[in-house]
Parts: C-alpha cells; structure tokens; sequence
C-alpha cells in the first residue's frame, strides 16, 4: 500500500499542471542548403518572364506567354535578319509576304499585253508599269479588249480578201481541175493539201522495193499475232467406241436407266478395281459426269482431253484434241452436254461433249489457270476464269464477249468456288489469301489474309454447304465457314499428308463424313470429318497423286490420277 501511495504522489507532482512544458529542438538529417542561389534564380524567372525570349538560347526553363513567343525582336539582337522581325512572323526567307491571288485569265490577259504593247496592269490594279508612251496611244486596251475600230477594220480586211480570191477563181480555166497544176493550188489554197503539189509516181528503186516488201511482212506478222492471243491449234476430235448411238437411238452419253444411290452411307475403297492407261504424260485433273458418274473426263498433259466409260467396258470413248499445250482445268456443265478445258497455250475451249466439236474459244492473252460455269442453271452461259494476271474475267459464252473482271488480287489466281446458293464466289491465288465477291460486283466483300496463311491451291465445299476445305501448302487442311464472316475452324485440321509444293485436290464423299486428299509422294487420304483423325491412306501412284474424285452415286469407289499418266479406280 505503501509503495502506491508513493507512485500517486508521483504522478501528482509531474502533470503538465504542476510543471511549465518543455520544449525539444527539432532536428533533421539532411544536410544544410544555401538558399542563396535559389533565391536569385526564382528573381531572375519572374524578371524574364516579363522579357521576350532570346532567340540565341537553346532551352526555354519556363512556359511563356503568347506575347513573349510572337514580339518583334529590334536591334542587332536577331541572329537572322537585320530587319528584326521575329522568327515566327516570317513566311518567306526574306521576311514577311503579304499573300496575293490572282485570276489565271486575268494573270495572262497582262502578260499577252505586256508582250504585245509593251505595258501591263499591276497586280494592285491601282496603276500600269512598263512603257507609257504606248498605254497613251492605245488607251490602255489588253490583247482582250480590242476597240470597235480595230475590229471594224478587221473585218473589212477579211471581207476584201474573200471578194479577191473568189475573183481569181473565176480567171482561172480548165487547168484549175488539174491537182498536178499551180492553177488548182490557188483556187484550194484553202484546203488541208494547198501546199501540196501532187507528183506523178516513177518507178520503185531496187532498195525502195526491198523495203516495201519487208515493211508488208512485219504489218502482216503483227497482225497475225494481234488476231491470235492464244496459240492456235487445229480442233478435232475422235469416237473411241463401238457406236455413237444404240439401236434404240440413245446418244453414248446418256446415263443408264438402273444408275441410282444403293445407300446414302458411303464407305472408305480398299483395293484397286480398275486402271485407264491412255495419256502419254501426266495427268492433271479428272471430273466425274454429272449426277449419275457413268463417264470420267480426263485433261492430260500431252494436250489431250479423253472421256472414259466408267460402269460398263472401261474404255475410252472419246479423245478430244484442240489444245497446242498441256490442259490445266476442265468443267462440265450441269448436265453434262458440255464441258470447258483450260491449257497453257492461253485457249479455254466449250466443247461439245456428245460430237467432240469446239463450240467457241476464248482467251485474253494470259494463261488460265482455273475455269467454271455458273452453277445456276439459268446462268449456263457464264464462264469466270482465273488468269496468270491475278484477275478473274468473266465472258458471256453466247456473244464471246467479256461481261466483267474482278481485278483485286496480287498473285495468279488458282481457284473459284461457288458458295450461299451461288450468290457469292469465293477465289484462292498465290497471294496467299482468300477474297469473297459478290457475283457480278468486281468488289471483295471479304478479305481474309493471315500472316500465318499459305498459298491455297484447291478448295471445295462440304455437301451441306456451310464449309470449304482449302488444302494449304504447309502440309494441311484447313477449314473456313461458307456464313457470312467466313472464319477460320481452328478446330477442325486435317494433316499428315505432304502436299507442299502440289495442287493436289481436297475433296469430300457425298455423305461429308470423310475429307480425302492426294498428297506429293502418290499417296491417297481419307480422314473422318468429325474426329479430324487419318482414316486410311492408299499408296495409288509413282510420283504425285494430283487428283481425287468421289464417285457421285456408287458411295464406296473413289477415283484418283497422277502424274505416271494413269486414272485409278478404287
């Protein structure tokens, strides 16, 4: 108790009532500042800001004011000019110009003047410059403004000069119908050969024949070659078969009546059924007849186009020959009646594929890399082609006359694919993209170029219309939606095959359950289009594998082609 009562007494004593407070010194750890020099400097920034700025300083440590920057700097001070206008003020490297418009008329109507009389008006309008003596005597008149004298006897002049000659017409004789004569040269001394006089042609030098004979033969060649922009070849064709038509008087190309689908569900081919051997090169691309398949058109390298029968004998049927070069493309028609080949000797030929013969050529100078006919069949008479120049021409197949060019891409154009019910087309070239048009618009509603993108040779679409397969040439297959943005499906990739460097075909089966490509070492692949895994792989061909058909109705054969010149059946 008693210690507690000792530390209240304590506390008693030591509240701030009883004792006056202390007060401690403050104390800080940064080192003392002169604040001398900052003093000057602050009275020397209120002191130029008042000034204009030096145009000799590099810095200006302080924003100044609209005044400062534009006041006029007098005295020897300016480093540029002695006139003393500041730098901003000036407009010209001698100092200010006031700017003056003047009417390009009004402008040669003084010059003219000033040429002819000697005096001009200046451009202020107040008074004349040049020679004064000649602005009395003509009363300031422009080469514009001639008084009603001078025109007056301008007039008379002319009038007089017209009576004169009239006059000597008519003293003339017989000899003024003679063009070989002076008399005829003055009475057409007005006409376009007055100076004229006609010469009697001598004969030709030996050198002078010599030349006219060379100059016709250089006009003739050029001609020749302004004629023909493609390379010309003789057209014919030859029937392979028994004969063209049966007892019951069917043409050979119309399809049998039992051709019809077995099943809907298409299966993947095992074994090799049957092989056309009949180019003697390579084989380019190959095309099912329309709907029913009976017949396969093929376009060979050795310029060559043949048909085979695919169901009954396996023979060819008919050879059609029209092209100096190796074909590219073919297309049929949607029934098959016609068909259109594309070569290297810059021809797209419309054939007829029942009599062989050539119904019209068409060509643009350039080498067409792709053809095809609208699918609509009440536009059968349009053709698009896709040229080496990176544009897509559009004929009419009736006249022969170019009705359109779709001129946007930057690279040979190597495809075109219908898609939205043929409204719109879409095309692949070496530019490594893809452009969407409308058709019958030469604008791209849609362009699609990533940096990741390669050139895209052969794309087609999925039997139910909403997808195009594109082969890329980084050794895959890639997808895009046929909707209205036309986005990549990174999902859905199909690769394993090489095909870099190859136009090998993409195609699908008539069910779209399988994607089926050729690939560069001879190779046929097939891939389930849901899982997007390998399916099978058939070796078909030495050397590359550039093309593969579906057949149309019977669900298990496939047909392939290569360049060992042969078609194989699966």
């Amino acid at each position: 108790m008693d210690l507690i009562q000792s530390y209240d007494e304590e506390a008693v004593s030591s509240s701030p009532e009883s004792s006056p407070p202390r007060m401690l010194k403050a104390k800080s750890s940064a080192p003392e500042v002169d604040d001398t020099a900052l003093a000057l400097t602050v009275a020397n920034e209120n002191q130029s800001k008042s000034k204009p700025i030096n145009p000799t300083q590099h810095a200006v440590v302080f924003n100044p004011t609209y005044e400062q920057l534009w006041a006029p700097i007098y005295g020897p001070a300016h480093p540029y000019a002695k006139d003393g206008i500041a730098q901003g003020m000036r407009n010209h490297k001698l100092g200010f110009v006031e700017d003056a418009s003047i009417g390009s008329f009004v402008f040669d109507e003084q010059y003219n003047t000033f040429h002819k009389y000697g005096y001009a008006a200046d451009p202020s309008g107040m008074n004349y410059v040049g020679d004064v003596e000649a602005l009395k005597q003509n009363d300031g008149v422009s080469v514009y403004n001639i008084p009603q004298s001078e025109q007056k006897r301008r007039k008379i002049e002319k009038n007089k000069e017209e009576r004169e000659g009239e006059e000597k017409k008519e003293e003339l004789g017989p000899e003024a119908e003679n063009p070989a004569t002076e008399e005829w040269l003055l009475k057409n001394r007005k006409s376009p050969w007055s100076r004229k006089k006609e010469v009697v042609q001598g004969e030709l030098t030996e050198e002078q024949k010599k030349y006219a004979e060379d100059h016709a033969k250089k006009k003739e060649e050029k001609g020749q070659q302004s004629e023909a922009k493609g390379e010309h070849y003789a057209d014919k064709s030859t029937f392979h078969g028994k004969e063209e038509k049966d007892y019951q008087g069917r043409s050979w190309i119309e399809a049998p009546k039992d051709a019809k689908a077995n099943n809907d569900h298409c299966y993947i081919p095992k074994r090799l059924v049957h092989t056309w051997s009949g180019h003697t090169k390579g084989v380019s691309a190959i095309r099912f007849f329309p709907k029913h398949g009976h017949l396969l058109l093929s376009a060979g390298m050795d310029c060559k186009v043949k048909i085979w029968d695919v169901y009954n004998s396996g023979k060819c049927m008919r050879t059609y020959m029209g092209h100096a070069k190796a074909v590219r493309d073919i297309c049929f028609s949607n029934d098959g009646t016609k068909f259109l080949t594309a070569g290297y000797d810059k021809n797209i030929k419309y054939w007829d594929t029942e009599t062989g013969q050539v119904i019209s050529t068409f060509s643009t100078g350039k080498i067409p890399y792709v053809v095809k006919l609208n699918p609509d069949d009440d536009k059968q008479n349009i053709l698009l082609a896709g040229m080496s120049d990176k544009k897509i021409v559009q004929w009419d197949i009736n006249t022969g006359e170019i009705t359109q060019e779709y001129d946007q891409h930057l690279g040979a154009v190597n495809t075109i694919t219908f898609v939205d019910n043929n409204r719109r087309f879409v095309t692949s070239s070496d530019d490594k993209s893809l452009r969407v048009w409308e058709f019958g618009i030469p604008v791209v509603i849609k362009y699609i170029s990533e940096p990741h993108m390669h050139s895209m040779p052969s794309i087609s679409v999925h039997p139910n219309g909403n997808w195009l397969a594109a082969q890329s040439l980084d050794n895959q297959i890639l997808i895009y939606s046929t909707r209205e943005r036309f986005q990549l499906n990174k999902k859905k990739r199909f690769a394993g095959h090489i095909a870099a460097g190859y136009a090998c075909q993409v195609n699908f089966s008539p069910d779209g359950r399988f994607v089926m490509s050729g690939d560069g070492e001879g190779k046929c692949w097939f891939w389930d289009w849901k899982s997007c895994k390998v399916f099978r792989t058939l070796k078909c061909h030495n050397g590359v594998c550039i093309g593969a058909e579906w057949h149309p109705l019977e669900q298990s054969k496939v047909a392939t082609c290569g360049w060992d010149g042969l078609i194989k059946y699966w």
